[in-house]
């Protein structure tokens, strides 16, 4: 006798959402310590100035990035 309240499928856990969440995030911070530390020896190195902006704005994405993903994916 089929049960008319049972579920077949699987509902999607917390842990199966984390681990594709899991990858993008250290990559993320990756980038953006990567894109501040760029830009601050390109500041004192007196490089172009333009180098500079552009490891500021690859910092500044990252840092961006992660403030909506941190909000796509909090609890509530």
């Amino acid at each position: 006798m089929n049960d008319m309240y049972r579920i077949s499928e699987a509902p999607q856990t917390a842990s199966t959402a984390t681990d594709r969440v899991g990858a993008v995030r250290p990559l993320l911070w990756l980038f953006a310590v990567l894109g501040a530390a760029a830009n601050v020896v390109s500041s004192a190195a007196g490089v172009n100035m333009f180098i500079g902006a552009g490891f500021g704005l690859v910092t500044l994405a990252c840092a961006a990035a992660l403030i909506v993903d941190h909000y796509r994916h909090r609890s509530r």
